[in-house]
């Protein structure tokens, strides 16, 4: 048992020298965990920010000044005043994302009563504020005009009033969420990329014979290779929500850090193994590549990181039941963002445990398959 236990350990150290001398290797690591979770989370909208405006007013009037006033950061750019001309022209360079006609005479119809038109270019190739800027122009539009024609600005009165309070995130942040999952997506992607790549790297280098030749087994091969790529997962996650997530992103942490490594360790066992799987059935790197995009986008999407799992349908929810990250995401944002103790999460910390038993016996069967 004890020269067992010293070979996994001298095994697991050789994989970690290893890695030390992969220089891609070491520089996917330290950008998954950092510039990847920064970028990735400051760039999500929060709804529109920025978004170019041009307008062609035709109609030189107080209202029409009064629309164009309207517009103003954060939401949109200063609003760029164009000839009827050039707006095609502007549209079709992608110059503006949003382009409003106001057409000549537009005030006098307001007065006479009649319901003139006001024409709305968007470039819908801009996807993120398309879908939500027209709402936002159109409730613009609505709100200057009719303080015009009333010649005051009301609020509606409502025979009933929301008192809302947002909790864990008051801020309504998308980053706050955005960090969260972007470390739980660099946890999934990087153990099964470290594990499987270990193994791919020798069996093409040929040390894969040498090992053969020693007296380990097939086991003692596997263990070391999760436990040495696990465990610099674990450590470069670690770091990254002390450094990115609480420092850079200034994300609170609510609740226990240990409580969630212990989950995030139980996730890195099952995803090396699945690694190790993964690389067992590719014959290549190349192929060990594209068996990795076949596994990990559904495993990234459906999971409940990018869309909640409520909204998918009901057989869905249930297949990704199966995945380890699906429920290591359900224990990452109960313990992170709500605070829950292990009396709420053991569900999901004993779930990560038996599907990581199963992959476990999964890879050891298929490694030593590809041993003999």
């Amino acid at each position: 048992m004890t020269m067992r236990l010293a070979n996994i350990i001298q095994l697991g150290i050789k994989e970690l020298r290893g890695l030390s001398r992969d220089s891609m290797m070491l520089f996917l690591i330290v950008y998954a965990f950092s510039v990847s979770i920064y970028t990735a989370s400051r760039a999500l909208p929060e709804t529109l920010n920025h978004a170019a405006i041009a307008i062609v007013d035709e109609d030189q009037s107080p209202v029409s000044s009064r629309v164009v006033t309207a517009f103003y950061p954060p939401y949109f750019s200063a609003p760029r005043l164009i000839s009827q001309s050039e707006m095609d022209r502007r549209m079709d360079a992608g110059a503006d994302t949003f382009a409003l006609d106001i057409p000549p005479d537009f005030q006098r119809d307001l007065l006479a009563g009649r319901s003139p038109t006001i024409q709305l270019n968007i470039d819908a190739t801009r996807m993120t504020q398309a879908f939500t800027g027209g709402g936002y122009i159109q409730a613009i539009l609505l709100g200057e005009i009719s303080e015009f024609l009333n010649r005051y600005r009301s609020a509606s009165n409502v025979p009933v009033e929301l008192a809302l309070r947002a909790r864990y995130n008051p801020e309504l942040s998308k980053i706050w969420f955005g960090a969260i999952t972007n470390v739980i997506m660099s946890i999934t992607m990087l153990s099964i990329i470290l594990t499987g790549a270990a193994l791919i790297r020798e069996r093409e280098h040929g040390t894969i014979e040498h090992l053969l030749v020693m007296p380990v087994t097939p086991f003692e091969i596997l263990v070391s290779k999760i436990w040495s790529m696990g465990l610099v997962v674990l450590i470069a996650s670690s770091l990254s929500l002390i450094f990115v997530v609480q420092g850079l992103l200034s994300v609170p942490i609510n609740g226990s850090m240990p409580l969630f490594l212990v989950g995030a360790a139980l996730d890195i066992f099952a995803m090396t193994a699945l690694g190790i799987f993964l690389a067992t059935r590719a014959g290549s790197m190349p192929q060990f590549g594209m068996l990795l995009i076949l596994v990990l986008i559904p495993l990234q999407v459906l999971s409940g990181g990018v869309t909640p799992r409520e909204s998918m349908p009901p057989i869905i929810q249930g297949i990704m039941l199966a995945a380890p990250n699906t429920h290591f995401i359900m224990l990452a944002q109960s313990i992170l963002f709500r605070g829950s103790g292990l009396d709420v999460v053991w569900p999901q910390l004993i779930a990560l445990l038996a599907i990581g038993a199963i992959l476990f016996w999964l890879s050891i069967r298929s490694f030593r398959k590809f041993l003999a």
